[in-house]
């Protein structure tokens, strides 16, 4: 592999790209997660909320849209752990809506209900990445150098 030129090395382990997003993302939420546990304002919990909402949504609509189908095609063997996925996703979502509520600025509850919001959030998404990485991080890596340019999940 290191005789390929970088973008093609680079592109060459989408799989390894998405652990590294992962990694990330635990962090981030580990952050957020800390936060509401020191009981943090509800100030600074929106705003770590709006850094990782962002971030978990921009990776898992660069999933749906990008990788799943990409995935789905090349290895149709895939496809009911790609649903199951994209389940998750809109789980994710809905549980992402409920925390936006939860830190609107009038709204009851305080850093006590965000942490158990995140506490759920927390332990679907340590599941969900994983499956996905179990299931899916071979064949991302299996994928042919040009399959994408700058694929969208991996930002």
């Amino acid at each position: 592999m290191d005789d390929f030129p970088e973008p093609a090395r680079r592109l060459a382990a989408f799989g390894n790209q998405l652990i590294d997003v992962h990694l990330r993302l635990r962090e981030e939420l580990a952050r957020l997660r800390d936060t509401a546990g020191r009981g943090g304002s509800l100030r600074d919990l929106r705003t770590h909320c709006l850094t990782f909402c962002s971030a978990i949504t921009t990776h898992h609509t660069g999933e749906d849209a990008t990788a799943f189908p990409v995935l789905a095609a090349e290895f149709p063997e895939l496809r009911p752990v790609l649903d199951e996925l994209r389940r998750d996703h809109e789980q994710v979502a809905v549980i992402l809506r409920d925390l936006e509520t939860l830190l609107a600025a009038d709204a009851p509850g305080g850093p006590r209900d965000v942490r158990t919001e995140l506490d759920g959030l927390s332990a679907l998404l340590e599941s969900h990445f994983v499956y996905e990485e179990k299931r899916i991080v071979a064949a991302l890596n299996a994928l042919p150098a040009t399959t994408w340019s700058s694929p969208a999940f991996l930002d």
